[in-house]
């Protein structure tokens, strides 16, 4: 009974963490409190939902309605603290923990659903960014993902490691942790050093 403790404790987390991400975004946008509760939401939920809609799945909250706790926990903290800085470097880590459990869990999700391994990788990644895009795109701010912080990137190395390890009948909990570390160490490298990935720049229509 550990294990699935903690695999329910850090879904717990983990959703805390978007929907406080999506609060503080939406707070920070001068949204009111419907708006803080809409944005909070779909950042923390909507992953999964997709995720499960492509696997033809209910949606988590509807099979897990104590999900929606952590939303309204995350919601009430930004009303009562006031706080309107959309990102902390706590949040940041937090986010990024969160972005760990939910590729990690959605990749695994894929897996014990029947999807094959190289279509495994995308579901992980759904569940992992949609979220945080969908947050981005009501915020009316530049999405993150298409951006800057390799935030794609690191959930793509996760779910890909996580599959693969999973080819080679690598212990359960060895794999999880293996793919987690990964997503959480790519994205901490990437806002330290502030890594990007290459982009393309305008020609020159002077040459």
């Amino acid at each position: 009974m550990v294990w699935p403790s903690f695999v329910t404790s850090s879904d717990f987390l983990a959703t805390f963490a978007f929907a406080l991400v999506g609060s503080r975004i939406a707070a920070s946008r001068g949204m009111d409190f419907g708006g803080i509760v809409l944005v909070g939401g779909v950042s923390s939920l909507a992953g999964g939902t997709v995720r499960n809609l492509f696997l033809l799945n209910q949606p988590p909250w509807i099979l897990n309605p104590w999900l929606f706790l952590p939303v309204l926990v995350a919601v009430i903290f930004t009303i009562i603290s006031r706080q309107v800085e959309s990102a902390g470097r706590l949040v940041l880590a937090l986010d990024t923990f969160g972005l760990a459990v939910a590729t990690v869990s959605s990749t695994e999700f894929a897996l014990r659903h029947g999807a094959r391994p190289i279509a495994a990788i995308p579901l992980g990644l759904i569940g992992g960014v949609v979220g945080g895009l969908l947050r981005d795109v009501l915020a009316q701010v530049p999405p993150v993902l298409l951006h800057r912080e390799t935030i794609g990137t690191s959930c793509f190395a996760g779910a890909a490691a996580i599959v693969l390890l999973n080819e080679m009948k690598v212990n359960n909990i060895i794999t999880i942790a293996v793919g987690g570390c990964l997503i959480v160490l790519i994205r901490e490298l990437s806002i330290h050093f502030a890594w990007d990935l290459p982009r393309l720049s305008p020609r020159d229509k002077s040459s």
